[in-house]
Order: structure tokens, then sequence, then C-alpha cells
């Protein structure tokens, strides 16, 4: 049985190795302060999922107000499932619990991003199936801050 609840402090430790599942390694202390920063926006929520007692899954999501149309979105930006655990429904579980969390809160709007690498086909795939359509592209560009 998969159970959803919403992220701990002390699940600390197994979120960071599921950022590394993700292809995004770091360390405790820099994910335990960007968890601390995620935690201070009230338009932040992250759930974890749980199966047999171990988080195997997180997905982190943001509200969000839009100039170009008026809508209430709710944005995915994060996904991960523990490698071990795929392609058992804890993906689709999330995403569901998702779509039914943005609902009851006025949301008519759910999207998500996600890269193009070559690992992220199925993923893309999965999405399609679950209803979601490709509608653009994200342009991203690294910036130099002046010391």
């Amino acid at each position: 049985m998969i159970n959803i609840r919403s992220y701990q402090s002390s699940d600390l430790e197994f979120i960071t190795e599921l950022m590394t599942d993700l292809g995004y390694p770091s360390s405790i202390q820099a994910m335990e302060t960007r968890m601390r920063s995620i935690e201070l926006n009230p338009d932040y929520y992250t759930f974890v999922a749980i199966v047999d007692g171990f988080i195997v899954g997180m997905i982190g999501i943001r509200e969000l107000l839009n100039y170009e149309i008026s809508a209430h979105v709710t944005q995915i930006s994060l996904m991960v499932i523990k490698k071990d655990y795929q392609k058992r429904g804890i993906g689709t579980a999330l995403l569901l619990f998702i779509e039914d969390w943005a609902r009851q809160k006025g949301s008519n709007i759910l999207y998500l991003t996600s890269g193009i690498k070559e690992d992220r086909v199925n993923a893309h795939k999965f999405y399609k199936k679950l209803g979601f359509e490709i509608t653009g592209y994200r342009f991203t560009k690294d910036i130099v801050l002046q010391q």
C-alpha cells in the first residue's frame, strides 16, 4: 500500500538520496538549506510516498498566478521515485494525489516541466499517459553573479 503525506524534516536523509536517483546528487547540508527555504514559502508544498515504512518517492509543487490567463495553476516542480520502486504505481499515486489536492485548492491547471535528457523519455511517456500534453518549450540561461 502507498501512503502519501507531507514532508517532515526527519525525511531529509531519504529525500537527499532521492535527489541522487533523479540525477542531482546533493549533500544533506545543501538539501537541508534548500528545504528550509522551500518550507518558508507558503506557495510551496512537498509530499512523500511511503511503502512498507520507507520513503520511496517525493513530489514538490507550488501554486502560481499567471499574467497571461486568469487561472489558478499548480506546478509540479519535482517528482522522483526511488529506482527500485519505479513502475509500481507510485508515480501514478503521487500525480493523482496532487491532481486531487490541486482541485480542492481551486487550481484549474496542473503543469510540469521535464528535461529533454535521454533518461527522461519514459517519464515523458508516463506523463502523456496520465493526460499531460506538451504545450511549449522551456529556455534557461545561466547568469554569472558579480562578486
